[in-house]
Formats: structure tokens, C-alpha cells, sequence
């Protein structure tokens, strides 16, 4: 028997009734989904005492305070540093030095520095320093022999040039009455016609030759006494001067070369270093900040350099605590703040100081934490005991701020929301009561509240474990539509086929290419850009 096949009513009628079933069961299942959710609800809201753990928000004195964690130090330190000087790249090693927290007296040997340079340089000066005294000695015998010329030529060689000049022109002076009287005498006989005409003329040549011998003569004493001398002083005075800068610049030398041995010497004498005063030896090590590894050690071997601290002699009479506060709460921090000490070693201990110093810019950061910013903070120790050394740990409460009334809870019944604080508070024995607070300040165990609780309230503390109990309000979404306005306009591409802007599609220009594209295929129309539906007619 062929099997029956369905009109086409049958079919519809079929298709009717499974849709019909559909929909019947899909309202089933999302019935039994709220009335779950409901239960779930309901569920969440009975709440076991047991599980909830309560505190009552009271009424008391508070301490708003910062506690951190520092080093004790001390703020008078007597170091003795290297004062030998450093030749080149190289320091001076360390040959011995004394034990870390041996107790010194005044003058005890604490450190021997290597001399084997020194001592090197010493014999060098030495030699140095006598040949700059034989300089000093030529050079004192040539501003002598300088001297003795000058004088020598005054008192000698120019007296005697000039008395030799004079003694010619008194000879030429003689000559010349002589030849003046021969020829008087000439004049005469030829008159008398007793000589001739010839002797007359021997004469009067004889006469003239006189005369210009004296005149020589009288001349070279003028030369003599006017430049010569002059010229011969001006010699010798340049050669004395010679001398005497020469002298000068032995006599520099020859200190130069005493001083450095002076200097030498000492340096020498340096090597061993003693204790300026009384105290407990503290090596200056010095470690890295980005880890923690040393980057020097005081230790026999090690190379130091010129003016590097090797040992610190603290004052235990000042002592302080020297520790770092985040940024976010050193703003809270002033010079004077009172502060309690409590120290590791020392546990039943508990010292009183104040904040001495604060500093204005961060300390330097590690490779590990660069993107903290910490700032030293300085807390002197009123009346330091002895027990107390420098490199122990110490924890500092700094008091900021102290209430004599404050209401106050701790700090574990504070839950942040959307940067706002909250808290839940038990009304009764299965209702909650989620309120809105304002914190004024905080320490390491209590908050001080100014709104949102009062004295008696039941704070719940486990917030975490119980959220659901909590009515929070939604997260509002920040607006920045004011930051478009700021940001760059994006860049237009115009192809070829792109139609020529026009106010009506000055919207669809200004959008990206991209953009543009994933609205529309084809050129962008009048209405790209703006939220229209896809489907008109739907």
C-alpha cells in the first residue's frame, strides 16, 4: 500500500501546531529560570550568623598615624675617609683594617693603606729636590757674576777709558798752544823776512791738526760719557735681571720639589690611619640600589679611592631613623610630626621621636621598581639608649593627625565602589542595610568616619565573602565627549571617482576612508555617517 502523502493544509496545520509547542515550552523554560533566580536570590539573603562577622562602630580617641618601616642611623658620624691622592684610574689598596664593631680609642690604629707607590715617588723627589738645589745655586752664581760685571765696568773699564780720553785732549791741548805760538812766531819772522812763506803754512796746517785732534778727543769722551755708558749699563742691568728671574724661578722649583716631597712624606704618614675619636667601628660598605648586591666592601685587598669614606666612627648620643614613604602619603608629612620607634631586635622597646626632615624630590629608583616613587624621611630619636646600633631595623609610626573623639571603625568594614566608599550595616537578623560613607583618616587598623555611620551601627567586616547582601550602585560611565574637540582630525582620502565636497556630505567627508567603507558599499551618499536603520522597510 503506497503511503498517504500530506496536502498541503495538513502540512500548515503541522507546522502550526509545532510552533504553538515551541512557544509553549520556551515560556515554561523561562518561568522556571526567573522563579530559579528568585530562589537563588532568596537563597543569598539567608544569611548564617555564623558566617558573618560583625563589628560595632564606636566612639573613641584617634590616631591617625603612617607606619613604615626604616634603618637606624646616626646623625653625627665621624668618618675617616682616604686622603691619599689618587694617580690616574687607580686607587690605593687596602693592606689591613679592623674588625666591623670593635670599640676604638682616640689614636688606635684602624686602617693600613698600601705605600709601595709612595715610596717609589719619595726617592724620585728626592732626587728631583737636590737637583733643583744645584740649579738654585748657578743660578745665585750667575746673578753674582752679573752684579760684579756692572760694577766692574763702572768702577773699572769706563773710568779708565775715560781718563784716557781726558788725558788726550790735555795733550791735544798742549799740542794745540804749541802749534798756536809756532805760528804766532811764524807770522812774526815772516814779517821780519827771516822764514818764508812755506814754514808759514807747515805751521798753520800743523795748527789745524791740533785742533782736530782735540776735537776727536773731546769728541769720543762725549760718546763715552753719554751713550756708551748708557748702552753698557742697559746690558749689564738686562743681564742681572736675567739673573735675578732665573734665581726666582730656582728658588720656585726648588720649593715645588720640597713641598711634593713634603706632600709625599705625609702621604706616607697617611697610610696608617687612626681613630680621631672614641666609638664603634661601622665599615662604609656601600650596595647597589638595584638589588641589593654590594658594590663595595671594606675588606683587606679592596682598592679605594681619594676622598672615600672606609670607616664611620657614629655618635650613639644622635641617633635617628632614616626611611622611605610612598608618594601618595608623604604630602601628609611635616617637619616636627611626633613619632614612636619600635625596633626588631629589641621588641619590648619603644622610643619617641620626631620628624626632623623631609625630603622634597624622590629617591633614586631600583631597575625593580622604577615606577615607584618613594621619598626619604628623617625621625630623630629623643634620648637614644645605648643599646641601640646603627643598621638595625626599625618600624616608625608617625603620628599625622590626633582626634580626641572620632567615630571609627575598622578598616575591613570599608568596601570601594566606583571611587566611593561603602559599608554594609546589619539591621537585623537577616537585613542588611548598604550605606555611603566619608572617611576622614586612616591607620593601620581603625578608619575615622565623618558621615554614613553612627555609634552602635553593626558593621559587617567579611565584605568580600558576602557582596551579594550589598546594594551598589551602577558604574557611571565617565563622560569624554569634551576630549573630541582636542583630538587630531583624522586624515581625508579623496580617490579619483569621489565626488566633489559639498556642505550636504561635508559630514561623510570628514569620516575615514575605512569608515565609510564598512557602512556602504560604493561612494559614500549624503546620509553616510549617520545612525540609519539597514532595513527601511523592516
Amino acid at each position: 500500500m503506497l503511503p498517504q502523502i500530506p496536502t498541503n493544509r495538513q502540512r500548515a496545520m503541522r507546522h502550526g501546531g509545532a510552533k504553538i509547542a515551541l512557544l509553549v515550552f520556551t515560556a515554561l523554560i523561562a518561568g522556571s529560570g526567573w522563579y530559579g533566580y528568585d530562589l537563588y536570590k532568596a537563597r543569598q539573603k539567608q544569611v548564617s550568623p555564623d558566617s558573618l562577622i560583625v563589628s560595632e562602630v564606636t566612639e573613641a580617641p584617634f590616631d591617625h598615624t603612617i607606619i613604615e618601616q626604616g634603618e637606624i642611623e646616626s646623625s653625627s658620624n665621624t668618618e675617616v675617609v682616604c686622603e691619599i691622592r689618587s694617580r690616574g684610574n687607580t686607587g690605593t689598596p687596602i693592606l689591613w683594617v679592623i674588625d666591623e664593631g670593635a670599640r676604638v680609642k682616640k689614636g688606635d690604629k684602624l686602617v693600613e693603606l698600601d705605600s709601595s707607590n709612595l715610596e717609589m715617588e719619595l726617592k724620585e723627589d728626592r732626587i728631583e729636590v737636590i737637583t733643583a738645589e744645584a740649579n738654585l745655586a748657578t743660578a745665585d752664581a750667575l746673578l753674582e757674576q752679573a752684579t760684579i760685571s756692572r760694577q766692574e765696568y763702572l768702577e773699572g773699564i769706563y773710568l779708565t777709558e775715560e781718563k784716557a780720553i781726558l788725558s788726550e785732549i790735555a795733550v791735544a791741548e798742549q799740542e794745540l798752544r804749541k802749534a798756536q805760538l809756532a805760528l804766532q812766531s811764524s807770522e812774526r819772522l815772516v814779517a821780519k823776512g827771516l822764514v818764508n812763506a812755506l814754514q808759514l803754512d807747515a805751521d798753520k796746517f800743523a795748527l789745524a791738526n791740533t785742533r782736530n785732534q782735540l776735537e776727536a778727543a773731546q769728541g769720543r769722551l762725549r760718546v763715552l760719557q753719554e751713550l756708551t755708558k748708557r748702552k753698557m749699563l742697559v746690558q749689564y742691568d738686562s743681564d742681572i735681571d736675567a739673573a735675578k728671574a732665573n734665581l726666582s724661578a730656582a728658588e720656585e722649583k726648588l720649593l715645588e720639589e720640597r713641598t711634593e716631597l713634603q706632600e709625599i712624606q705625609d702621604q706616607i704618614k697617611m697610610c696608617v690611619m687612626t681613630a680621631p675619636t672614641d666609638g664603634v667601628v661601622v665599615h662604609a660598605n656601600k650596595y647597589s640600589s638595584r638589588g641589593g648586591n654590594a658594590e663595595f666592601v671594606v675588606e683587606a685587598g679592596a682598592v679605594i679611592r681619594e676622598r672615600q669614606a672606609i670607616i664611620r666612627l657614629p655618635d650613639p648620643t644622635r641617633m635617628q631613623v632614616r626611611c622611605k614613604v610612598n608618594e601618595s602619603r608623604i604630602t601628609l608629612l611635616r617637619k616636627g610630626m611626633a613619632a614612636k620607634i619600635r625596633i626588631d631586635a629589641l621588641p619590648d622597646m619603644v622610643l619617641k621621636g620626631h620628624v626632623a626632615k623631609v625630603n622634597r624630590y624622590a629617591e633614586p629608583g631600583s631597575w625593580f621598581s622604577s615606577s615607584i616613587k618613594e621619598y626619604g624621611v628623617v625621625i630623630e630619636i629623643v634620648d637614644p639608649p645605648e643599646v641601640i646600633r646603627t643598621g638595625m631595623t626599625a618600624a616608625v609610626e608617625i603620628f599625622v593627625e590626633q582626634l580626641p573623639q572620632a567615630i571609627q571603625v575598622p578598616i575591613q568594614a570599608i568596601y570601594e565602589h566606583d571611587k566611593k566608599m561603602f559599608a554594609l550595616v546589619q539591621t537585623g537578623k537577616q537585613s542588611f542595610e548598604t550605606r555611603q560613607v566619608q572617611i576622614a583618616a586612616t591607620n593601620d587598623t581603625m578608619a575615622s568616619i565623618t558621615s554614613g555611620l553612627e555609634v552602635g551601627d553593626q558593621a559587617v567586616l567579611n565584605l568580600r565573602e558576602h557582596l551579594s547582601l550589598m546594594d551598589l550602585p551602577e558604574i557611571v560611565v565617565e563622560d569624554n565627549s569634551d576630549m573630541v574637540a582636542l583630538a587630531p582630525k583624522p586624515p581625508v582620502t579623496i580617490t579619483a571617482d569621489a565626488e566633489p565636497e559639498t556642505d550636504v556630505n561635508r559630514d561623510a567627508v570628514s569620516e575615514p576612508t575605512s569608515t565609510r567603507t564598512r557602512r556602504g558599499e560604493g561612494k559614500p551618499g549624503p546620509g553616510a555617517g549617520k545612525n540609519q536603520p539597514e532595513n527601511p522597510a523592516a
